[in-house]
């Protein structure tokens, strides 16, 4: 099995390919003084060029992770990734409150893709 690696650095790559699925690390916001929405919107669209570097785009995501900081960012959160994500192409998901590394984060996103999607 080939292992490509995606802008990788010293702690970890962007994403990684391997066995035909694309792994992406976890994304947050490069902006964030805005309101959940703002941010969500802000990885969302980072996730859109990762996975263009990749080689692929959102409607090869199969399964996602997103991290809140709080969950009553949930609907927020839900108003920017329904605009996102493709119809009929919702990949699965789970949703988790959780601590993240830096207090002005509100969101942290992990997607995997497959690369073969027609």
């Amino acid at each position: 099995m080939t292992i490509k690696r995606v802008l990788p650095g010293n702690r970890y790559s962007e994403a990684v390919i391997a066995g035909g699925f694309i792994f992406c690390a976890g994304m947050v916001p490069e902006h964030t003084g805005g309101d959940i929405v703002a941010q969500t919107k802000d990885v969302l669209a980072q996730l859109d060029t990762l996975l263009a570097e990749c080689g692929t785009d959102k409607t090869a995501v199969v399964d996602t992770v997103i991290y809140l900081a709080d969950m009553a960012d949930y609907t927020g959160m839900n108003i920017a990734w329904d605009s996102w994500i493709a119809p009929g192409q919702a990949p699965a998901r789970a949703t988790v409150e959780a601590r993240l590394a830096n207090p002005a984060w509100r969101i942290e996103i992990k997607v995997t893709a497959y690369t073969r999607h027609p």
